[in-house]
């Protein structure tokens, strides 16, 4: 498999460093708010890069997603709520793993907490190898990461030296590219600010300082295999987390850094400002399905900015109508046997949907080998050159493509949970076939309409009627 490297900004092959387990830190959320579409178009398509790793690669992984608890924004907002800080942020863990579940996304092995005693100690062990190795100083109770200690600071990101601000600090969590200097590691104690005392001085720690720690703490001596995270995570926060972890350990600190860009929306970047930060429950209010969801984010390949648009949401609800259609016509297939012609498709198609995953996981592709796979099927149905056989093979090869994209899955658990319970569903069907045996059409009709308006579609068929979500 071949992977982009953010950080020699070149495609190279991919294993793990060593063994056959895949070290992988992804930057989760910082929970002051829950997570939009924008997000999860990161976190899908680094759970597909994962699945492929295992499912096509045979890699065992070791993943770790954090949750940011404690920086500017979750304490500004819990101090805005009026509740403690745990409490602020535990809705919005809550709702992740809610929305990580409608899409599709699989758990991973670590979910920690900045908070959690074992990571704020591993902090301050990190901190204090920072200081052994000359790369701190304390001003005004805060301690910093000094720069100009870092050679190569700015290497990830590609910054200029020159433009840099030795000496000058900045105690802010996030800023702007154009604000290299010394960042703070560990903040002085304000007041209604969580503090912990295994610091001198006593304070709490910076954003950037929280993932470095976690990441060794969880994964093992440097280097990781895999560091993965939005584009817009590169600076300040990925250069500073090479900074620590470099600059307390001595080694480098991941091989290969995973960034997925931009969604936009209508062609503008997604901002709160704007009112264009949907959720996934903002999406689901307006009618449409995860599974059409995460069928979009992985549209276009991971490095490429993708445009949100209602118009190309609904092309991806058609595409996976289209995907289930035809997987629902093998189940009316009842000529027995097989055609070598088809299981010829079915390998081509395997391998292009394998070639297009390893070539820096272009989802794009690997959907496009499908489709072509769906054209071909449904041609071979119509000319009735296709048995019972082919379906059972068309149906295992299916199977293997969702569990890399995992787009099908989450499709059929949906269709499993129709918008009013089944038995309801059932007594309508019931009243219609009455209505129609006594030759009540316009009665007929109007169940039918009610239940399409309630999302449920009727399909009549060799005398009988078959239901489906709309």
């Amino acid at each position: 498999m071949r992977l982009y490297n953010t950080l020699t900004r070149s495609e190279e092959a991919f294993t793990p460093g060593t063994g056959n387990t895949v070290r992988m830190y992804t930057c989760g959320l910082t929970v002051y708010a829950r997570g939009h579409v924008g997000n999860f178009r990161t976190f899908v398509c680094v759970d597909v890069l994962r699945r492929t790793l295992k499912h096509l690669e045979g890699h065992e992984m070791r993943q770790v997603v954090n949750f940011t608890d404690v920086d500017d924004r979750t304490i500004a907002g819990a101090l805005k709520a009026g509740i403690d800080l745990r409490s602020y942020t535990d809705q919005f863990i809550t709702a992740f793993h809610e929305d990580s579940r409608a899409l599709g996304i699989e758990d991973v092995e670590e979910n920690p907490r900045a908070t959690d005693p074992a990571n704020i100690k591993a902090m301050a062990d990190l901190i204090e190898a920072l200081g052994r190795n000359g790369h701190t100083y304390v001003s005004d109770g805060s301690v910093y990461f000094k720069i100009s200690t870092m050679p190569d600071y700015g290497k990830l990101a590609h910054l200029d030296h020159d433009g840099m601000q030795t000496g000058a600090r900045i105690d802010a969590d996030n800023y702007a590219k154009d604000d290299a200097r010394d960042f703070v590691l560990w903040k002085a104690t304000k007041p209604d600010e969580p503090t912990w005392t295994e610091v001198d001085p006593p304070g709490r720690p910076g954003w950037h300082l929280e993932c470095s720690a976690m990441a060794l703490r969880l994964l093992g001596d440097p280097p990781i295999d895999i560091h993965t995270g939005g584009i817009d995570l590169i600076f300040p926060h990925h250069e500073n987390e090479i900074a620590q972890s470099e600059g307390a350990t001595g080694k480098p600190f991941s091989r290969f850094w995973f960034h997925v860009e931009y969604l936009l929306v209508n062609d503008e970047k997604m901002s709160k400002s704007l009112g264009n930060t949907h959720t996934i429950p903002d999406l689901v209010e307006r009618g449409y399905r995860p599974s059409a969801v995460r069928y979009l984010l992985l549209s276009s390949h991971y490095r490429k900015q993708l445009n949100f648009t209602w118009e190309s949401l609904t092309g991806a609800e058609k595409a996976l109508q289209r995907l289930m259609a035809l997987l629902g016509r093998l189940d009316g297939v009842t000529r027995a046997g097989s055609h070598a012609e088809i299981e010829t498709k079915i390998a081509a198609a395997r391998e292009a949907f394998s070639a297009a995953l390893r070539d820096d996981l272009n989802t794009a592709g690997a959907l496009g080998a499908i489709f072509e796979l769906v054209t071909a099927l449904n041609s071979a149905i119509d000319a009735g050159e296709f048995g019972s056989d082919d379906a059972a093979a068309v149906r295992v090869a299916f199977d293997e493509f969702d569990r890399v994209l995992g787009i099908l899955s989450i499709r059929r658990a949906e269709e499993a949970q129709p918008p009013l319970p089944v038995e309801e569903i059932e007594k309508q069907i019931e009243a219609r076939h009455a209505a129609r045996r006594q030759r009540d059409f316009a009665a007929a009709d109007r169940i039918r309409n009610e239940l399409a308006e309630r999302g449920i579609i009727l399909e009549d068929s060799a005398g009988k009627t078959r239901w489906k979500r709309k």
